[in-house]
């Protein structure tokens, strides 16, 4: 999680507030099942993050990882228009290297869209999108038991989360 750097005499901010702040949140995942196998990880590490800290996560699956950024600004309108707004969200999916360049247009744009959403809306967002060689470097990341990039996912938009309310900008719900 997120702490503010302090003097050495400083009081600390401890964990537990920290995550007790979260407590109630509302995630927005949207996952994409490109590969299943790799999916069910991502998507297992994400969850198991989010419900760590006493968070809700409502999950979307579209097909790939050039639907995720426009998903979530269409989900993140609904959200907000309905009175139930998303604190964070969370891209998870898996772009695996061909033998074309969709790949490079893939990973690239889905990144620069994420990051473009993110910034632009002051979204804490963590994105899961594997860019990666093969199936067993994915599944590798993928795997809660191993790397874990889908609970990482989720653990960074958690951390931007924190640092928006503690910026004041959002408060804690």
């Amino acid at each position: 999680m997120v702490s503010q750097r302090r003097d050495a005499d400083a009081p600390k901010d401890s964990p537990k507030s920290i995550l007790e702040s979260l407590a109630g949140t509302r995630v927005l995942v949207v996952e994409a099942r490109y590969y299943d196998d790799i999916a069910d990880e991502l998507l297992a590490g994400a969850r198991a993050a989010i419900e760590a800290v006493g968070a809700e996560a409502r999950v979307f699956t579209v097909p790939g990882a050039l639907e995720i950024p426009a998903a979530i600004a269409i989900l993140m309108e609904a959200g907000r228009k309905a009175g139930g707004p998303y604190d964070a969200a969370v891209a998870l999916g898996c772009v695996i290297r061909g033998e074309t360049g969709h790949y490079d247009i893939v990973a690239g744009e889905s990144a620069r869209a994420l990051m473009d959403l993110s910034v632009s809306e002051h979204l804490p967002l963590g994105n899961g999108i594997l860019t990666v060689e093969t199936m067993e470097q994915a599944l590798a990341r993928a795997r809660v038991s191993e790397m874990n990039k889908g609970g990482g996912a989720a653990e960074a938009a958690l951390s931007l989360l924190a640092i928006k309310r503690a910026a004041n900008l959002e408060p804690a719900r």
